[in-house]
């Protein structure tokens, strides 16, 4: 066959800045099948009736639409398919614009959580006012004798989330009221996941309201907590406050950000309200 006029494989690819195993893949599929074929050789040839064919492929490439769709315009090529094809595409960008706007904010949220840890003081009761915040309740108890203990309940609710919640919230474990006043530090009776804002959860969740809490913030994980519970309930104690509620303890820095331990971080609070002043009332 006489090979003026036509394009090797290569040189179409510098052309259309495309690369050989994408032109490859084209025609593998049947998106576009080159003008020639050297039998001996193997060698692929295109010619310049192609060329438009290439132009529109690149275009809405251009645009990401999926390969698929763009093989069935080429087979029905039309302006009202074209219109078709490129209004279905705008949604889908604007989907994927929403998802990447949730990882932006998910991305946010943990470089202030990070931020926020490392400016820590540590060791220091103090009073906070905690923010409202929605949760998901794992599990009603657990006692943590290594750090593997809290994944199981995650897995089981990870399974019937089509969001993986490795990207979701923070991991939290508590104590009861009751338990807390007790001292009774030795096993937690929730383990809950807090949910950011823009988080999508297939079930049930909780919103815990503003409240004021005392607060402690220390190097170590939960296995190290139950000494810093015995400071917090010194405090409450000390400054005639009463326990209203569940604790929250939560790992600021683990072994999801870090393997050195002694960088990790721990908050535990504890919500609490004045025994005599009358105050506002707090519930978890």
């Amino acid at each position: 066959m006489d090979r003026a006029g036509l394009f090797s494989i290569g040189t179409i690819g510098k052309m259309f800045h495309l690369s050989v195993s994408s032109l490859r893949h084209y025609e593998a599929i049947g998106l576009l099948t080159p003008e020639y074929i050297d039998p001996e050789s193997g060698y692929r040839y295109y010619s310049t009736r192609q060329f438009e064919v290439l132009n529109t492929i690149r275009y809405l490439r251009a645009l990401d639409m999926p390969l698929q769709e763009i093989s069935d315009f080429m087979e029905n090529r039309d302006v009202e398919r074209m219109e078709e094809k490129l209004l279905l595409q705008k949604q889908a960008v604007i989907e994927k614009q929403k998802r990447l706007k949730c990882i932006e904010q998910k991305i946010d949220n943990r470089l202030r959580q990070i931020a926020d840890a490392k400016e820590s003081v540590f060791d220091v009761v103090k009073l906070v006012q905690k923010k409202a915040c929605r949760i998901v309740w794992v599990k009603d108890s657990l006692k943590i004798q290594e750090v593997l203990d809290i994944e199981e309940p995650l897995k089981k609710l990870e399974q019937q989330q089509a969001e993986a919640l490795i990207f979701l919230g923070k991991v939290g474990v508590g104590i009861s009221k009751e338990h807390l006043i007790d001292r009774n530090f030795g096993q937690y009776d929730g383990v809950f996941l807090m949910l950011d804002e823009e988080d999508t959860f297939s079930g049930d969740t909780d919103v815990l309201p503003e409240m004021l809490c005392v607060s402690i913030r220390f190097h170590g994980g939960h296995m190290e907590a139950a000494e810093q519970y015995g400071k917090l309930m010194d405090y409450v104690e000390e400054h005639k406050l009463t326990v209203n509620g569940f604790s929250r303890e939560i790992t600021m820095i683990d072994y999801g950000l870090t393997n050195d331990t002694e960088k990790f971080v721990t908050e535990i609070s504890i919500p609490v309200t004045s025994r005599y002043k009358g105050g506002m009332k707090y519930a978890f």
